[in-house]
């Protein structure tokens, strides 16, 4: 019983999927123009060439305050019911904590938080 039911809802998300996009693209409007591939930032027309390459390690940079802003938003919610969960939590917060320090040091020894 279980394996056809996960059959049948992956099935059935392929085709809502592709159903979704085929109507999609079936009755939306189309137009082409000059305006209307022109790139534009804020509204105003650019100045100058427009793909810009920017360096690897500002997405580096990026990434990293990515996971350290997670880290933030799973450290609150945990503050805030500590001392309903008690001593369990802390030592599994701790190991977090631990593993995100070492994926810190490993950014830092591969040179990934140098600005230059």
């Amino acid at each position: 019983m279980g394996s056809e039911a996960i059959i049948v809802f992956f099935l059935a998300g392929i085709v809502l999927v592709a159903g979704a996009n085929f109507l999609s693209n079936l009755i939306s409007p189309k137009s082409d123009s000059l305006a209307k591939r022109d790139p534009y930032e804020s509204g105003m027309t650019t100045i100058g060439p427009t793909w810009v390459q920017f360096k690897v390690g500002y997405y580096l940079f990026a990434i990293l305050f990515l996971v350290f802003d997670v880290e933030i938003a799973f450290l609150v919610p945990w503050a805030v019911a500590y001392k309903g969960i008690g001593a369990i939590a802390f030592v599994e917060i701790l190991i977090f904590l631990f593993i995100l320090g070492v994926g810190l040091l490993y950014a830092w020894k591969k040179g990934a938080l140098k600005w230059e």
